[in-house]
């Protein structure tokens, strides 16, 4: 059993934090890693990439959406509660070296995980610009905290409720338009229409771009095949060879289809679950 140490919800309720004890993986995991929750000994089993990993008190830090019946379970736990079982660190790290100005751009809970990708980049000496946005100002988590590590920070909103209007493509752009070659790489961690909307414009720049996949996944071993991707015309199975790839290689559309094949259910899951 794995208690919740802290719990913060934010993001009008959509969106929670937990800071989980879990020592030996607070000690192992390195950025861009991820774990699988699964809240009681019947639940569901789901993929959380890590936002913050301390192992000093053991702590480790995820941020959760609710979308689902699992995720509404986990969101209705309070601090001193216990989630079932926590397995990790799964997943290659990041990575990470340095290389110069670097450009990392997050969309809605994205952000969470560009956190800690943020940090190990950061201590490698980069010059760090952050792009972060989301739909309303409401939803935008972890300003600070990027504020904090990036040595620039833009912020958009879809609806100009706050910072820029409009998506984290269009400073991303203007950005590498206004510093010829002095970007040298670009992460992106969001929705799959904003990660693929940001490779298709660092491709015709010529520009390394690593993104964090999310397809369906369910061991998080390579056993089952669920999270399979394809990559370069190969297939990939994120859990084991991911959850990091060259933006590049993905096929987006085939991991949108496959990431909408239970959209229905869950939906249904999450009004059944609430309505019990």
């Amino acid at each position: 059993m794995f208690e919740i140490k802290k719990k913060e919800v934010m993001a009008e309720g959509t969106i929670f934090r937990l800071d989980i004890e879990a020592p030996e993986i607070a000690k192992s995991a390195k950025a861009g890693q991820f774990v699988i929750l699964m809240p009681n000994e019947k639940g569901e089993r789901i993929p959380i990439t890590i936002s913050e990993a301390n192992p000093e008190n053991g702590i480790i830090t995820v941020f959760i959406q609710m979308v689902g019946k699992t995720s509404a379970l986990l969101g209705s736990l309070e601090e001193g509660d216990a989630i079932d079982s926590v397995t990790g660190p799964l997943g290659n790290p990041a990575e990470i070296e340095k290389l110069g100005t670097i450009l990392l751009v997050g969309g809605g809970t994205g952000i969470a995980i560009l956190r800690n990708i943020a940090k190990a980049f950061k201590e490698k000496g980069n010059h760090l610009v952050g792009i972060i946005g989301a739909r309303d100002k409401d939803l935008l988590i972890l300003e600070q905290e990027m504020r904090y590590l990036c040595d620039e920070l833009i912020i958009t909103t879809d609806n100009g409720s706050y910072g820029e209007k409009g998506f984290v493509t269009q400073p991303m752009e203007r950005y590498i338009n206004e510093h010829p070659d002095e970007v040298k790489l670009v992460y992106a961690i969001g929705p799959i229409i904003m990660m693929k909307n940001v490779t298709i414009i660092t491709k015709k720049y010529n520009i390394k771009t690593m993104v964090s996949l999310n397809p369906i996944m369910v061991d998080g071993t390579g056993m089952c095949g669920a999270c399979r991707v394809s990559i370069g015309g190969e297939t990939k199975f994120c859990c084991v060879d991911g959850p990091d790839f060259d933006g590049h290689l993905v096929d987006f559309d085939e991991l949108q289809k496959r990431n909408m094949s239970y959209l229905k259910e869950e939906k249904i899951s999450l009004l059944h679950s609430i309505r019990k």
